[in-house]
């Protein structure tokens, strides 16, 4: 996988890299809004995070493809519709023993001009910003504050990966920010990954989770 870096003054490191795992697809003609992006700390209007178990794995409505892991936590491979909450183990440095419940909410078309403030010049030329929209609830007992949700990434719509465009630093059209400050039980965070296609005729119709650390080796989680 390469990588490029970059230093700015106001948004901080900008690294480039191509994109990995979890789908999400449904961009109907590159420009509408799949669902609704909900507020910050606003609760979940995905599917109870329960939607992972069994009872949404019904193939004529775009359920799962696997049947759910242990304790109704969502396996690799697990398809959702976009929407719908996956409940997953999650730990993240000294946080151990997490659970949440990911739901992809939207994937938006942004405007070439937005990667104008990310200061990357050539090496986004010609490319179509796609923001990915999901929300985060903390469904265990674990406090994830400070905790990073990330390994969400763009599929274009030939199945391969795009390209990913990682913020450190404040980027107002794709706000993605680490877990709060007491961030336990119930607790919901909306955040935001930048995925970016090569032209106007190829979108980003997909998005994949592959789980922090890689809880999926084999295949990531998918909605669509």
């Amino acid at each position: 996988m390469s990588t490029i870096s970059m230093r700015t003054t106001t948004l901080g490191t900008v690294v480039l890299a191509v994109a990995g795992t979890l789908a999400l697809t449904g961009c109907k003609n590159g420009n509408e809004e799949l669902a609704p992006a909900q507020p910050s700390g606003s609760a979940s209007a995905a599917t109870p995070s329960g939607s992972a178990s069994p009872s949404a794995a019904d193939p004529t409505t775009g359920g799962s493809e696997a049947p759910a892991g242990a304790n109704g936590t969502a396996k690799s491979g697990q398809t959702f519709k976009i929407g719908e909450a996956a409940e997953i183990p999650f730990s993240y440095g000294s946080n151990k023993g997490g659970q949440i419940a990911l739901t992809v909410t939207a994937i938006e078309q942004g405007n070439p001009a937005d990667l104008d403030a990310l200061k990357l010049g050539d090496k986004v030329k010609g490319m179509i910003p796609y923001y990915i929209r999901y929300s985060v609830k903390n469904t265990g007992t674990t406090d994830l504050s400070h905790s990073s949700v990330t390994q969400v990434k763009g599929l274009l719509a030939d199945g391969s990966e795009a390209q990913r465009v990682s913020v450190i630093g404040k980027f107002e059209k794709c706000p993605n920010e680490s877990l709060p400050k007491g961030f336990v039980n119930g607790q919901t965070q909306t955040s935001c990954a930048v995925a970016l296609a090569p032209s106007a005729q190829t979108k980003v119709s997909a998005a994949e989770y592959w789980g922090n650390p890689y809880s999926y080796p084999n295949k990531g989680l998918v909605w669509k």
